[in-house]
């Protein structure tokens, strides 16, 4: 899971996330990169389910395990709103 809030926001209860999702559970297909762009994290490759963002409590975050190229993030995510 990637938090995507802003830390100006740090005050409320939730954070806004997209899934992680390990590309080798799902069948050969070829997702949209500018919508569920594909990083490796601890050795595995992951796709960034941007379609599956939600709101969680901040008590549902765990270990932070690394951090993603920011821009990129951020390009999904105009994706996702019609930004781009």
């Amino acid at each position: 899971m990637i938090d995507v809030q802003s830390d100006v926001l740090g005050l409320l209860n939730t954070r806004i996330v997209i899934p992680l999702r390990w590309l080798d559970h799902f069948a050969q297909v070829t997702f949209p990169k500018d919508l569920i762009p594909v990083f490796e994290v601890e050795g595995l490759e992951c796709m960034l389910d941007t379609p599956k963002l939600a709101a969680i409590p901040k008590s549902e975050l765990k270990e932070r395990v690394g951090k993603l190229e920011a821009q990129e993030v951020v390009e999904t995510l105009d994706r996702l709103f019609g930004s781009f």
